[in-house]
């Protein structure tokens, strides 16, 4: 006899199905929401840690803003204190010229020639304190002969500028004849080349009139590419630290024009620097006569360094005006067009300044 059983949906094997069904849900439900809270940790972490760079380099930014605040309040105390003792100056040479004109009528003829000497003393006195007035926001002091200060148009501005130098063998002199007997010959006589002298003295024209807040940095390239203090290479310095200014300069006296131009290697080298410039000064005499490394041949052509200097241009980072500054040099007439035209596709300037300058 066969006994049917009424199936239910409450017997025992049905609840131990849902029982381990329910316990399955929740056991992924909490595995997921224990991945999540990770994640969010994670990310929190990861956001928190940028905001400590952030506010670090804020504080940084903050404490350079004062600096740079202290050194101009200093500037603007020093002018208004020569400016007073330029119009102490004048009142003295009214006062004097008064006098003169007085003696004049009374026929004192001595005291009066004693007086005009006064007045021109007065007058030596006043110029310089005029010229200290006018080179108040200069970064530095430049001496030179009068007062050629007329490069219009050379862009001096910019938060980061980069001098880049050549420092071949061709700077030793303007004649390829001249530049071969002057290889020959001793360090010294290389570094009072009339044409280094120049370059050298150009570049501390140009840092002393870079904008005070600035940085700066001074590539010599030849063959090769670095810092005129070579320690920096890579490294921004401020054109308000006058130890750094200085040392770079006095480095860059000891240089002796050598070797031939790799123009892409000077180009290439803008990338050592982080950030990029934002304004480089290119001072050369002509087009490349080497490419990354040194070739075989002894000479080289014009159109072979046309190509060279076409070849250094895909180096050059994008976005950053070149302002260049040619000296003259035998046997390259090409020189010009090329970094004429460099200047203009980059938003810069060229010129090639008189003999003279600075």
């Amino acid at each position: 006899m066969i006994v049917k059983r009424k199936f239910s949906t409450f017997s025992l094997s049905f609840l131990d199905i849902m029982s381990c069904g329910f316990g399955a849900v929740i056991l992924v439900f909490l595995i997921i929401k224990h991945d999540v809270n990770s994640k969010n940790e994670l990310q929190q972490s990861e956001l928190q840690a940028e905001v400590n760079l952030l506010q670090e380099e804020v504080s940084q930014g903050k404490e350079h803003l004062v600096k740079i605040r202290n050194s101009l309040a200093q500037l603007n105390q020093d002018l208004v204190e020569t400016d007073g003792l330029a119009k102490m100056v004048n009142n003295e040479i009214d006062a004097i010229k008064n006098k003169i004109v007085l003696l004049d009528v009374e026929g004192e003829e001595q005291q009066r020639i004693n007086m005009e000497i006064q007045l021109q003393s007065l007058f030596v006195d006043k110029k310089k304190l005029e010229q200290e007035i006018a080179e108040g926001n200069n970064a530095r002091r430049f001496s030179g002969q009068g007062d050629r200060q007329y490069l219009t148009g050379l862009k001096l501005s910019g938060a980061r500028i980069l001098i880049l130098l050549d420092v071949s063998a061709s700077m030793l002199d303007n004649k390829i004849v001249n530049i071969i007997r002057r290889r020959n010959m001793s360090d010294n006589i290389k570094r009072q080349s009339a044409k280094w002298q120049r370059a050298v003295r150009a570049v501390e024209w140009l840092v002393a009139k870079f904008p005070l807040e600035s940085h700066f940095q001074l590539y010599t390239f030849n063959s090769r590419t670095q810092a005129s203090a070579a320690e920096t290479t890579g490294q921004w310095l401020s054109i308000s630290d006058q130890k750094q200014l200085n040392n770079s300069l006095s480095k860059l006296r000891g240089i002796v024009p050598q070797g031939g131009t790799s123009l892409i290697n000077a180009f290439q080298s803008i990338a050592s620097l982080d950030p990029l410039p934002d304004n480089i000064i290119l001072i050369t005499d002509g087009l490349p006569t080497q490419g990354v490394n040194k070739g075989n041949k002894s000479t080289i052509s014009g159109k072979d360094r046309e190509i060279l200097f076409k070849r250094s241009l895909e180096h050059l980072p994008q976005g950053i005006p070149v302002n260049v500054l040619l000296w003259p040099m035998e046997g390259d007439p090409m020189a010009a067009s090329a970094f004429w035209r460099l200047a203009l596709l980059t938003t810069g300037s060229f010129m090639s300044p008189s003999k003279d300058w600075p």
